[in-house]
């Protein structure tokens, strides 16, 4: 019985998380854009998380390089090390691991900080004062997430290129122009357009999901804090089952 009600739960929420969506895209269509709080919203979200996705990022290139290297000298075909980097690094472990970086630090921040504006009823106030908090809350920080996201992906690519070229560096020094070149001598548009691709829907995913664990936070401190984790699980969960969809089309359409 309680796993069945823990089903209809999850289904509820995510009927509701819908229907959220929905609003948010209408209003989002419908009504006039305030530029100036993306913008915001956007320099924000992204100030803080930049530095957390570029040292992650650096790290992975890293240890991605120098765990891999071993392998491939046993068959002579270190140089293809940048390559396979860098095709790893552009198709997958960039855009997933900056996602998740941004679910927990970006997920979390709009989901605490809206669902404290829930508790603290300022979202009430908005609609009797015949303001629509959806168009003044959830719109820009979802606009801002859809937005800024892609170019946290793109500067931790090149984070993490940074820390493989520092990987190579450590046992034999190549030029940066060199290694660049063999880096994306194998990239073609079929790659980088999936992944390009999935990021938007990453930042649309993540935005949405912690406004609206915002905007359904129940009263109280708890409320807050469940809200919070609510937005971090659900953002993560998202990211990886959006993942799988876009591998398996991406796969369908064009073949690789």
């Amino acid at each position: 019985m309680n796993d069945r009600e823990g089903i209809s739960g999850r289904m509820e929420r995510l009927g509701r998380l819908v229907r959220f969506a929905g609003r948010t895209a209408s209003a989002l269509f419908n009504a006039r854009p305030d530029l100036s709080e993306w913008i915001r919203q956007g320099y924000l979200l992204g100030n803080r998380s930049f530095g957390l996705v570029a040292v992650t990022a650096f790290i992975v290139g890293l240890v991605l390089t120098v765990q891999s290297r071993p392998t491939l000298a046993l068959f002579g075909a270190e140089n293809w090390l940048p390559s396979m980097v860098a095709l790893s690094i552009f198709k997958e472990i960039g855009p997933v691991i900056t996602a998740l970086v941004c679910a927990g630090r970006i997920g979390s921040g709009i989901g605490a900080e809206v669902a404290s504006m829930k508790v603290s009823e300022q979202l009430d106030a908005m609609e009797v004062s015949g303001i629509s908090a959806l168009n003044c809350v959830a719109v820009p920080r979802v606009a801002a997430t859809t937005l800024v996201i892609p170019v946290l992906v793109l500067l931790g690519d090149a984070a993490a290129l940074l820390g493989s070229w520092v990987g190579m560096a450590i046992s034999s020094p190549m030029a940066p122009s060199l290694f660049l070149t063999h880096a994306f001598e194998n990239l073609a548009y079929s790659d980088l357009l999936p992944a390009v691709a999935k990021t938007v829907a990453f930042g649309l995913y993540i935005g949405l999901c912690a406004a609206h664990c915002g905007f359904e936070a129940e009263p109280g401190p708890a409320g807050v804090a469940k809200a919070t984790n609510r937005a971090v699980v659900q953002g993560i969960f998202g990211v990886f089952l959006i993942d799988l969809a876009a591998v398996n089309l991406s796969t369908l359409v064009f073949g690789s």
